[in-house]
């Protein structure tokens, strides 16, 4: 996860079930684009990271949930500017614990996610945290802290085992 894992496992220790940071068995990080391409790339990024980790038979459910994060940030938690940047203001955090595997999208965003729930399932827009809500065992979000600005989105499954 390079420099900033102990300030992405600080926020994801709160509000998940007991889990210890520390027993982490493997994670995996990657910096995504601020351009909508760059979903693709964090599906393309999962399945590689699920397929090392003998973790294949989850990946649609966790590539759903990944996609819908990623698109959240981008679409939400940029600046208007952050478009034309090259810079990666968006990160996708892969954890396994033995039991547990948890997705987490970094933004530079304060704001809590908004999920606007519709009654409308053929909309094409507004379902993705309901999505998110329905795929995973559980879903949250914690501002970063120190100096990172931003937030991070999570979603936590189970796996066989528990």
């Amino acid at each position: 996860m390079g420099t900033n894992g102990s300030t992405m496992l600080k926020p994801l220790r709160q509000g998940l079930p007991p889990i210890d940071p520390a027993t982490v068995s493997s994670s995996a990080s990657c910096a995504l684009p601020p351009k909508f391409e760059a979903v693709r790339g964090a599906r393309h990024f999962t399945k590689s990271t699920l397929t090392s980790w003998g973790l294949c038979e989850r990946f649609d459910d966790v590539a759903l949930v990944v996609s819908e994060l990623v698109t959240n940030a981008l679409r939400h938690a940029l600046p208007n500017d952050a478009q034309r940047g090259e810079d990666a203001p968006v990160r996708l955090h892969l954890m396994r614990w033995t039991t547990r595997l948890v997705c987490a999208v970094r933004d530079p965003s304060d704001s809590a996610p908004a999920a606007r729930p519709t009654d409308d399932f053929a909309a094409e827009a507004g379902r993705g945290l309901f999505l998110v809500d329905s795929f995973a065992d559980s879903w949250g979000w914690h501002p970063l802290a120190g100096t990172l600005h931003g937030k991070v989105v999570w979603a936590l499954f189970r796996l066989q085992g528990e």
